[in-house]
């Protein structure tokens, strides 16, 4: 067998294309090995097109949050039979965590956003890059949140959507700023009706809470108790990307009795927008048939009972009985993550995620680290990326980074 040096000398004679082809088709962190072993290896991936092609061909991975309880923002990943998880961002060295302290934000195209003590940074894990976010300043007495970040595809700029406003969020304005610049826009919902204050802030609290879900160049959120916000029935907030303005969808129609309490949430699916509904005992699945006539199709249901069945015969199996006590019983859903197109993960009893296929089989728990005491699907998923944070420039080089780094747990 040859030795490294003889490997590569042997790829150097390749067509530049070949050794592309075999590069991209590596995991990130290995593309980044292969940078340092000499100048052609580092050039081929480093090309605006290599990297866009890598991290299309990523798989967008759920983000876990443990609350720092030991571990705190952690993506999980499949590593064939069982499920592993990468911890983003520990905490430093003596730090003190307090639950409000770090939150994040929002991802896009393998960046995420973090807030941390009133400040916002742009962090890309993969190459453990991060630059302070610069955002112009509030009038007295109001604070900013970032809601999301885009790829806003006529300029090719990352732009942020923020909001502005008054404690509680009683008096509130929404902005669009291109990340790196201090000169916002002003953008505004638009209803069939004028809406109060109250009306207002309802929707911007949507905003602010759940994650947007990026799907054909917008942006999509849903609102809670719109329907009765916006008078004719539509519930989903668009965002549109290119024009940067807002529209409105409708949710599936559900037939669901006044008085059972359900939440509803959008998430992706093979590249497709799906609405989920999660009740006490069950959790129905619907799927977008049709974008532009906003007609859904409903796709499949899972059991709480069956779920807890699978557990347990999972869970007393010969080779997992010593390791995982039956000490939880699967009491009601919480909300889904898309793992792939055959399995998600559950987060249930508001602490605990377990994956399971489509069908309520549970394939096994999900570990973010020992004696976890919280976990809950931020809703939130990175598309790991070797793409340069737009504005690296700003971020100096004797700056001390809010985060760090660590191995696979």
């Amino acid at each position: 067998m040859p030795g490294k040096r003889g490997a590569r000398t042997f790829l150097d004679h390749l067509p530049e294309d070949i050794i592309d082809g075999i590069l991209i088709r590596l995991p990130p962190k290995d593309v980044g090995r292969c940078r340092v072993v000499c100048a052609l290896w580092r050039n081929v991936t480093s090309t605006p097109e290599f990297m866009l092609e890598h991290r299309r061909r990523q798989p967008p991975l759920p983000i876990v949050d443990g609350d720092g309880r030991p571990a705190s923002l952690v993506v999980v990943r499949d590593a064939g039979a069982r499920t592993t998880s990468q911890q983003l961002w520990p905490f430093l060295p003596g730090f003190e965590h307090r639950k409000d302290e770090v939150r994040l934000r929002c991802t896009c195209d393998g960046f995420t956003i973090i807030a941390r003590s009133g400040h916002f940074y742009i962090c890309n894990p993969v190459t453990r890059k991060q630059a302070l976010l610069p955002l112009p300043g509030s009038r007295l007495g109001f604070r900013t949140i970032v809601i999301a970040l885009y790829m806003h595809h006529p300029t090719r700029e990352y732009r942020v959507l923020w909001v502005s406003g008054s404690q509680l969020f009683l008096e509130s304005s929404l902005y669009v700023l291109t990340v790196g610049s201090d000169k916002p826009r002003h953008v505004k919902f638009r209803t069939p009706t004028v809406l109060s204050a109250y009306m207002e802030w309802k929707l911007v609290e949507a905003l602010i809470l759940y994650p947007p879900i990026q799907h054909r160049g917008s942006l999509h959120w849903c609102a809670a108790d719109a329907k009765k916000i916006t008078g004719d029935g539509e519930d989903i907030i668009v965002f549109d990307t290119e024009a940067e303005s807002f529209r409105w969808m409708r949710s599936p129609d559900l037939l669901i009795q006044p008085d059972v309490h359900h939440v509803g949430n959008l998430l992706n699916m093979q590249e497709a927008l799906a609405f989920s509904v999660v009740m006490l005992s069950t959790l129905d699945v619907w799927v977008m048939q049709d974008y532009e006539a906003n007609i859904w199709a409903f796709k499949y249901r899972i059991d709480l009972p069956t779920v807890e069945k699978s557990r347990q015969l999972n869970l007393t199996s010969l080779k997992r009985k010593r390791m995982t006590p039956l000490d939880t019983t699967v009491s009601w859903f919480d909300q889904i993550a898309m793992f792939n197109d055959r399995e998600l993960l559950i987060q249930f009893n508001r602490n605990r995620v377990l994956r399971c296929d489509i069908d309520g089989n549970v394939l096994g728990m999900v570990k973010i680290g020992k004696k976890q005491y919280c976990m809950v699907l931020t809703g939130h998923r990175l598309q790991e990326s070797m793409i340069p944070i737009p504005c690296h420039e700003i971020q100096q080089e004797d700056d001390e980074p809010p985060f760090s780094v660590t191995r696979n747990i």
